[in-house]
Formats: structure tokens, C-alpha cells, sequence
């Protein structure tokens, strides 16, 4: 189990080793991330170059979403058996070199073979990463360390998408994996150098048995369910909102290249800055309300949306974005500060309903946009956020 350790032995807030590991952490979420979201706005480019539907483009992500979520249920007890940074090295690794053989493929089949390959490797940081934090860091230090991270989750993301955009377009489509593979390789050796050992981890034994009744057991605790619950249904509606929005925007009158679709995810940074002011949120109005807060910016910003002026669309993005990783970063915390054994497998159960949203979110919203296009799109997930907000209270009962 992870047990606790003195105040003393763990990382202070502010300390040399506080911005190691948080500085490893962030390039470890530039990598993964990177690796997972580059293809997010080649979507539309890969239903042409593929000759393909839109639904099946978008499985290119949404498979890889899928196993990425699945893989925690596995990913998640090793890491609480065999410990945190090991597991990540290798799986850090395994992006890489899977990014790379995506370069010399040019068959739609293979590509979705190796991106679901992909979901695997990069389930090792979510997997890792919050049960690290909690094995490493004083109390005082654990929600501002979670910030810095979740906001490298958002600058990965973003620049993944970008960069991904930019090379489509000057390069062509399998440049991408090249580039990104083998900046993901330095990457990996950075994280290697830098990353401390986790100071107060403590092994679990490994078993089926023990492991499903760990999951089993958070998933029976009234104060880790709703969270649970929150962080998958927004980021169902969430990320689902960015795909669409490509196929929206990609067409008359906006007409936008795989360029201009990338620097969308730009918008991803108002998420950077809400993470890193989670721990103050927290601390000032208390955890639920930060959701809740953040929860209610994100639908303000799914009508700002509805405009067909695209400064207002992309206010809109920054809006929903700002909302979405408050909630999320807080949700996050959550579930580490209330899990009381197995904290890896409890931030691998919250990933797991996290990256499960992810991918049935597409079969979720693609009747709304089949039948009424944006306007429906944005209705439906309107609907996953007042249930949000219900289960938020919830938890501020618990609370």
C-alpha cells in the first residue's frame, strides 16, 4: 500500500526537488500527450488521404482514447506492485517508438493497429503519475504539484495539436510521426535524468483477486464515485466538442487547413492557467465549489460557441477549456487526497472513466450533429453538464 510517511521525509512545496519531479512530470505530459492528440486536427485530412467517413477518421483518436482507458485497469496495479517511475520510463519509451513505426505505414488498418498499440504506452503517465505525486509530495505541496502537471497535460495537448497541424501541412501527414517520435525519445531520456524516486512508496502484492477488489472497492466509495463521474463526463463532452468543432470549421465558410484547425488547441492554455490556480481555488471557496465553478465557465462557453463569428467560437473555446481543466485538475486532487489505500489504482479507475468518456463520447454526439449540426452538438452536452453539477453537489455533502 501506499502508505503515508512523515511530513519530513516527503517533497516540500517550493523545494529543488519539488521542481525536478514537477518539471519531469510536465515533459512527461508533453510526450504522452503529444503522441495522443498530434492527430486530432488531421482528421478531417485523414478522411481524405484515407478515403474514409468522418466516424471512421475519428476512431484514428478514439480508439486510441479507448485503450488508453482499458489499459489503466492493468496499468494502474502494477504500478502500485512494481512502483512509479520504472513503468513510466518504459512506456515513454514503447510512444516513441510506436509514433515512429506510424511513419512507415500507409495503410488506414495499420494505422489503427498501431494507434491502439499507442492507447497501451500512453497509459502509463495517468496511471503513475497522481499515485507518484501522492508518494512524493508534503499535503501542502500535492494540489500545486497536480496543477503544474495537469497543466502540462493541457500544454502537451495543445502543442501536440499544433505541431501536428503544422507539420501536416508543410510536410505532409507521416512527417508527423517522424517529428514527434523522435522528439519523444528526448523527451523520455529527459524524464529519466530528472525524475526522482517516489520517497514514501511502499508495494503492493500483486494479485487478480486483490486488484479487482481494489477497484471494486473505490468504486463502492460514495466519496470517490461522483468524482469519478465527473472528470469522465466532461471530458466526454470535452474533447468530443474539439473534434466536431475541426469537421465544423473545416468546412464553408470558414474553410480552415490542418494549420489553422491545429492552433485551435491553442485555446487548450486558458486550461494551463486554471490547473496551476486549482490549489488556490481549493483553498479559498473548497474543492466542490471550484467544480462546480469551473462546471458552469464550461457551459458558458459552449453558447458563446453557437456564433457563427469565429473570434467569439475560439472566446467560446477558451471559455470552455478554462471551466473544464479547473474541474478536472480539482476532481483529480480529489480522488488522491480520499482514496484511502491503492492511490494508484484509484487514479487509474478515475483515468479509466476519464479516457472511456473520450471515446463513447463520439457515438454520444454524433446523432446531435447528424441531425441538428452544431446547435444539437452543443444541447447534448449541455445535458452531461447539468448532471455534472448534480453530482458535484453530492460530493459537497460528503464534503
Amino acid at each position: 500500500m501506499s502508505g503515508a510517511a512523515p511530513a519530513a521525509g516527503l517533497i516540500g512545496r517550493g523545494t529543488p526537488e519539488f521542481r525536478r519531479a514537477s518539471l519531469a512530470l510536465v515533459i512527461a505530459s508533453l510526450v504522452i500527450f503529444g503522441n495522443l492528440y498530434a492527430i486530432h486536427p488531421l482528421l478531417p485530412l485523414i478522411s481524405a488521404h484515407y478515403q474514409v467517413s468522418t466516424l471512421q477518421a475519428s476512431n484514428a483518436f478514439t480508439l486510441t482514447s479507448l485503450t488508453l482507458g482499458l489499459s489503466l485497469l492493468v496499468l494502474g496495479p502494477l504500478s502500485d506492485a512494481f512502483g512509479r517511475r520504472a513503468p513510466l520510463i518504459i512506456g515513454m519509451t514503447a510512444t516513441s517508438l510506436l509514433t515512429l513505426a506510424m511513419a512507415l505505414v500507409d495503410n488506414f488498418t495499420a494505422l489503427i493497429v498501431l494507434r491502439a498499440l499507442l492507447g497501451i504506452a500512453l497509459g502509463v503517465l495517468p496511471a503513475t503519475a497522481i499515485a507518484y505525486l501522492g508518494d512524493s509530495m508534503q499535503r501542502t505541496a500535492l494540489i500545486s504539484a497536480v496543477g503544474l502537471y495537469i497543466g502540462g497535460n493541457t500544454v502537451g495537448g495543445a502543442g501536440g495539436r499544433l505541431l501536428g497541424g503544422f507539420i501536416a501541412d508543410h510536410l505532409g501527414l507521416h512527417a508527423v510521426f517522424f517529428i514527434i517520435g523522435g522528439a519523444s525519445l528526448l523527451g523520455t531520456l529527459l524524464v529519466f535524468l530528472l525524475l526522482p524516486p517516489a520517497r514514501a512508496f511502499q508495494p503492493q502484492k500483486l494479485s487478480l483477486t486483490g486488484s479487482l477488489l481494489t477497484f471494486a472497492s473505490h468504486l463502492r466509495n460514495p466519496a470517490l464515485l461522483p468524482a469519478f463521474l465527473v472528470g469522465g463526463l466532461s471530458f466526454m463532452v470535452f474533447i468530443n466538442l474539439y473534434t466536431f468543432i475541426t469537421f465544423r470549421l473545416s468546412a464553408a465558410p470558414w474553410q480552415l487547413g490542418a494549420t489553422s484547425l491545429g492552433m485551435l488547441f491553442l485555446t487548450y492554455l486558458a486550461g494551463t492557467f486554471s490547473a496551476s490556480l486549482s490549489g488556490r481555488v481549493s483553498a479559498r471557496w473548497g474543492a466542490c465549489q471550484g467544480m462546480a465553478l469551473g462546471v458552469m465557465l464550461f457551459a458558458l462557453g459552449c453558447l458563446v460557441t453557437l456564433s457563427d463569428q469565429l473570434w467569439l467560437i475560439i472566446a467560446g473555446l477558451v471559455c470552455n477549456a478554462f471551466g473544464f481543466f479547473l474541474t478536472h485538475s480539482l476532481a483529480n486532487s480529489w480522488v488522491n487526497q480520499h482514496a484511502s489505500h491503492g492511490k494508484a489504482s484509484a487514479s487509474s479507475m478515475y483515468s479509466v472513466l476519464y479516457y472511456l468518456g473520450a471515446a463513447v463520447g463520439i457515438y454520444y454526439l454524433s446523432p446531435f450533429w447528424r441531425s441538428g449540426g452544431w446547435g444539437a452538438v452543443i444541447g447534448g452536452s449541455l445535458a452531461i453538464l447539468v448532471v455534472n453539477l448534480g453530482l458535484i453537489t453530492r460530493l459537497r455533502r460528503r464534503q
